[in-house]
């Protein structure tokens, strides 16, 4: 078992202390209109390399970019960061939702979707030898829609294939239960489905469901905002025996196409640099907090080297 990080496949114990949902670089103009000409990648490098070059310096060796095709995925400069920062950073192949889908996700088959990001984890992304890590994808609120419905099929067929994870963008419990439906309808285990934004899902028998058929919970929205009502949540996994399935992040960075320099950047620092000491002054043990920030994703990204 490997992970496939933008610059080859590494041991998984070489990922280290990770960060498994962040953003370098988004573009919400739609996908009928998102070009790489929208933005100068040398300014994106130089903007966001002291973002990066501070995590490392906090300890921090892992980096899942979750920003999907027609939102602004861009491998080569997420190869280029990753080689300036030392830091292992994952790639993505998948669909997101509307309006950021291609005319080509409404015409494709399951099959043709799930053989397109077969492609892109085994050859590589777009042309470049830059091969996605993991597979990520959206689901609206509620029940799930048609053509959501196909792309989670195309990812869970996908998974299959390749062994690579799922990280779905899911911040509702009703769409996570179709979700993972879904995804054993097509022969997938839920340990290769990683729910993310469940910490914007209020009602906590959601939560649960999900850990007890096996997939990974993800509260990947930490800030200080948040740290009180996510170290709850936090808390009811560990006292429910969960805590091998639990992944933490804070969906920062944001480099904003469009915006001057990319408007207002959210550090990646506020995990380690703040809320881990949180956790530990709660009286969350330090075995806890290497088991959710190393462990854990090391063995959610696992796949098939």
């Amino acid at each position: 078992m490997k992970i496939r990080t933008v610059l080859g496949d590494i041991p998984p114990e070489e990922f280290g202390l990770a960060l498994v949902h962040e953003h370098i670089l988004c573009d919400f103009i739609g996908a009928d209109r998102v070009s790489r000409s929208r933005y100068d990648p040398r300014e994106v490098f130089n903007v966001m390399m002291p973002y990066l070059n501070e995590i490392k310096q906090l300890g921090v060796s892992g980096f899942v970019d979750c920003t999907p095709a027609f939102i602004g995925r861009d491998p080569l400069l997420l190869a280029s960061l990753s080689k300036a920062s030392g830091i292992h950073i994952l790639t993505n192949t998948g669909l997101y939702k509307e309006p950021f889908l291609p005319k080509y996700a409404f015409e494709y088959s399951v099959e043709q979707l799930a053989n397109m990001w077969v492609s892109e984890i085994e050859q590589g992304v777009e042309e470049t030898p830059v091969k996605a890590g993991f597979v990520k994808i959206a689901v609206n609120p509620g029940r799930i829609i048609p053509i959501q419905r196909k792309i989670v099929r195309a990812a869970a067929r996908c998974s299959l294939s390749t062994g690579a994870a799922i990280v779905c963008h899911t911040a509702s419990g009703v769409a996570a239960m179709d979700l993972l439906n879904m995804v054993e309808e097509e022969g997938l285990d839920p340990a290769r489905v990683i729910v993310a934004h469940c910490d914007s899902e209020e009602d906590w028998n959601y939560h649960l469901e999900i850990l007890q058929r096996g997939a990974w919970v993800e509260y990947d929205s930490i800030s200080e905002a948040t740290s009180a009502k996510v170290l709850n949540m936090i808390r009811l996994v560990v006292e429910n025996g969960f805590s091998s399935r639990l992944l933490l992040s804070q969906d920062a960075g944001w480099y904003n196409v469009g915006e001057n320099k990319g408007g207002s950047i959210r550090p990646y620092s506020y995990l380690v640099k703040h809320f881990i000491p949180i956790m530990l002054r709660e009286g969350l043990s330090r075995s806890l907090v290497d088991q959710v920030l190393i462990k854990n994703p090391a063995q959610a990204f696992q796949i098939r080297g």
